[in-house]
């Protein structure tokens, strides 16, 4: 399989102060890799440090985006060569549609130049295969979307932009079943449309696990990887809980540890 991500010793501060400790993380084309840990263990600054963010500085380390070195391209560079990050929280934006905020987004990032009938018909078509209403198109961002509303959008937007990596930073946040449902079958039927993308899946709880099934789960603690394997990592984490890997391997979370398989 082809290589798609390649994070090797990458140590990240913010402040002046160490978040990432010499993580190392491998992923190929399509894959979907969960992250998981506590609040505090470095999975947010892990995300935005993908996208560029200018807070985080990298203090040490590569990161490696197909083929190419991204450390020093900023946020809008990253996404043009096929990174999307889709927010926890994503923010609302009065008197910006929808339709309107995606044409500009796909035409900043794709270049194209598409007439508005005919970027219509791609929304549209878009939005039924993941059976969104066609009306949500002339709201405004997010404008008194529920939560899950508005992680359903994120997903839009990253059926529209088509990325090569999308790091999805705990789509499952402040959701009930119903709306976790709805999501993670957004996400699904984007993957079944685009089955090269590569999905980071970043979350607390296994229960969104049950409904999008990741190839790896690695857990952060401490700034980096203390342990990887399959789907029944992520359960075993659900009966158990992080303290069992503290109890396991007290000292891990410094370690630099490559994530098992790779």
């Amino acid at each position: 399989m082809t290589e798609l991500l390649k994070i090797k010793n990458l140590h990240v501060e913010i402040d002046k102060k160490e978040i990432l400790q010499g993580l190392n993380l491998q992923m190929n084309e399509g894959e979907v890799h969960a992250v998981m840990g506590r609040n505090g263990s470095g999975k947010s600054t892990f995300s935005n440090t993908l996208m560029g963010h200018p807070a985080y500085k990298v203090s040490n380390g590569q990161i490696t985006f197909n083929g190419k070195s991204i450390n020093s391209l900023k946020p809008n560079e990253r996404a043009k060569l096929g990174l999307f990050l889709a927010f926890q929280y994503p923010l609302s934006i009065p008197g910006v549609t929808v339709a309107n905020f995606l044409r500009q987004a796909n035409k900043a990032i794709k270049g194209d130049a598409v007439s508005p009938r005919d970027f219509r018909k791609i929304l549209y078509e878009k939005m039924d295969d993941l059976e969104i209403d066609h009306l949500f198109a002339t709201r405004y961002i997010n404008e008194g979307f529920s939560g899950g509303e508005k992680k359903r959008m994120e997903i839009l937007q990253m059926a529209m932009l088509e990325p090569k990596l999308a790091i999805l930073d705990e789509p499952d946040s402040g959701l009930d079943i119903d709306s976790l449902k709805l999501v993670a079958d957004s996400i699904n039927k984007f993957k079944e449309k685009n089955p090269q993308t590569g999905i980071l899946l970043i979350t607390h709880y296994q229960r969104i696990l049950d409904y999008v099934r990741p190839d790896k789960v690695h857990v952060f603690a401490d700034g980096n990887i203390v342990e990887s394997g399959g789907p029944e990592l992520a359960l075993k984490l659900e009966s158990k809980g992080y303290d069992w890997l503290t109890e396991k391997e007290p000292a891990i979370g410094r370690t630099g540890v490559t994530a098992k398989g790779q």
